[in-house]
This record gives structure tokens, sequence and C-alpha cells, in this order.
């Protein structure tokens, strides 16, 4: 059995008889966890061990564990800090801050892959103009330049403890004020505009990225489609253009921002024409077995499963992690960058 494209989500912090029914279903392909999959790294590692088990190949396990605001993984797993906070000393000490942000990739990924997960979400590079509240300080800094190496530390740190990197939201959810999760955000800045949103990805790409995220943001100058539905931008711009030719997932099919674009089947339909690999459907199982029933695609495509395949995580899950010396280190490191910055008095302050 292949791996299909559906990407779906679970009630429970273990797998109902229904769950297992429908996880079986060749349409298929991986499964993304949330809070209330979660009570401990014990129960964790035993779900994604039974979601496993399932079928040959396994089903694949995903989770959107950025740090600050989006982490779902709280009792047992190192707080990490928000990318703003990792970033922050960029321009002061280049050097140290590029390994710190290694070191927070590399622990962010271990721990998820210790408890079986094969991959997060990570890292979010979109660019932060001051405007988008739903990225905030998920963006590592305001320079694209700055963004693109951050964000390359950050996913040579998850590559070291085996996971795959997947860049987001492409080409750029920064610059728009409306959050996709509840409207369609609407971006009008002409392409040659969108240089600086675009350079981070391609120095990802030149360092072998795994995959990318594509938002539900319509760029109306470029394309009537919001680009996780457009062939221009994944056909055309990223696949063509920049060369990128890893595994391309759609944002959320249920968000509001693709909401406008027809049914979900129909959302999925444009999704997978416009060149993406895996069709999220999270938080609406009717919208799931609908799908399972209707949804039919065209024979799956080799190179698709190859990319899909490559999201695999590397090496046997450790729950040893937590007694190792790179582990402590790395918690120490990154719980330092949760301080909050050294007071600086000028002349005349007390």
């Amino acid at each position: 059995m292949s791996l299909g494209p559906l990407m779906i989500d679970i009630a429970g912090t273990a797998l109902s008889a229904d769950d297992r029914e429908v996880l079986r279903h060749p349409l298929v392909g991986s499964v993304i966890l949330f809070s209330r999959n979660f009570q401990d790294p014990e129960q964790l590692a035993a779900l994604t061990a039974s979601i496993r088990a399932l079928r040959s190949p396994a089903l694949l396990t995903a989770v959107d564990h950025e740090g600050g605001r989006v982490q779902r993984f709280r009792e047992g797993f190192t707080r990490l800090p928000a990318a703003h906070t990792l970033g922050r000393g960029f321009e002061e000490d280049r050097r140290s801050t590029l390994a710190l942000v290694q070191t927070a990739g590399w622990l962010m990924a271990a721990e998820l892959r210790a408890a079986g997960v094969d991959f997060s979400f990570a890292p979010c590079v979109d660019l932060d103009y001051g405007v988008s509240e739903v990225i905030g300080d998920r963006a590592f800094h305001s320079d694209a330049d700055a963004v693109a190496a951050l964000a390359t530390a950050y996913m040579t740190g998850m590559r070291e403890a085996g996971m795959a990197a997947t860049a987001k939201h492409f080409p750029g959810h920064g610059g728009v004020v409306a959050d996709s999760h509840i409207a369609l955000p609407v971006d009008r800045r002409e392409l040659v505009e969108l240089e600086a949103d675009l350079r981070p990805y391609r120095l990802l790409i030149a360092n072998h990225l795994t995959a990318v995220m594509a938002a539900h943001v319509v760029f109306a100058r470029i394309d009537s489609l919001p680009a996780s539905l457009s062939p221009r931008w994944i056909g055309e711009i990223l696949r063509k253009e920049m060369g990128f030719h890893g595994c391309v997932f759609a944002d959320d099919l249920t968000m509001a921002g693709a909401a406008a674009f027809g049914d979900v089947a129909a959302r999925a339909r444009l999704a997978a024409a416009a060149g993406c690999d895996v069709l999220p459907i999270c938080n609406d199982r009717k919208a799931v077995l609908s799908m399972l029933e209707h949804f039919k695609p065209e024979a799956l495509n080799p190179a698709s499963q190859a990319r899909l395949m490559r999201m695999r995580g590397h090496g046997e899950p450790n729950p040893g992690l937590t007694g190792t010396d790179q582990w402590k280190d790395a918690v120490a490191t990154v719980a330092a960058a949760l301080a909050p910055p050294p007071l600086v008095l000028t002349e005349g302050q007390s």
C-alpha cells in the first residue's frame, strides 16, 4: 500500500476503532497531532507506535511544534522560545545566535523524534513586517537575509536530530493583516516586491530543504487563487523557477482562507492540481469521511510518493534522550535564551 495524499487528525490520546478504520484507507498517508492528543511523552510514544503499526509503509505523524505560542506538547517537553526570541541577538552576535538557533532546532526535533513523531511543521520563515498578528513573534526577523540564515541554522539542527524541515508559509504570510484561519488574506504586491519574502526559501532550497507549506493567501497581482491552490505559485514559481523538488503541503484545507473555493473536496482537487503532495483536513471528521467516499485523485504520482517518504523521521525513537549530555546542554542553552535581555541603563536613567 502507498501513502495517500490526505493528512487527517484523530480525536483523543489513543486510537479509537473509528480512527483505525479511517487511517487504514489508502487515501490517507499522514496524521497531524494536536494538544488534545497529548498527555505525556510516554503516552505520545505509545500513540505514535500504534499509528505506525496500522500500515506498511507506516503512516507519517506530524505536529505544529515551533515554540512560543505554537507548541502543542508541553508537559515533559522543553519549553521552546518563539522564533523572534531566538533571533533577537542576530545583529549583535551573528555566530552565537546562529549556534543558539541550530541548538533549538535540534532540541525541538530530538524530543519529538524520541516520542516517535516524524516531523514538525517548522521553521516559520515569514518576515516580520509588524502587521500580521497571527505571525508576529513566530517570525525570526524582519530582514530577509537574517531570516534566511536563521532558518537555515534551525533546519540544520533539525536534520542533525533526524527530522526533515518544512518551511512555511510559502510565499509569505507576514505582509497581510488578515489571519487565514478565519479570513482570506489578500496581498496586493507585485511579484518583484515579494522577492524579500522569497529569499529565505531560495537559501533553504539551496541547502536541500525537504518540504514547504503553502499559504492560504491570495497574491492578487500574480493569481486569483491562494498560493496553496495555485499552479502559478507551486508549479511555475516554486518548482520551475526556484528549483524546489521537495514535498509541498497545502495549509489546512478546512481553514477560512480556503473556504471561498468550494467544498473541501473541491479545494483538495485544486490543491492537488496545483502540485500539492499533501492535503491536510483537520478537525472535521465528517469532511474526511466525505473525501474518502467521493475524492477520486488521479493515479498516485511516484515522484510525489518519493517526496512524501522523505518526510519520515530518521533513526529509531530514543526514550533515553533526556539522559544524554547533548540534551542537557541544549536545554540549558535554550533556557538561557528565554531569560529577558539584560537591562542597560544610559546616562540620566536610574
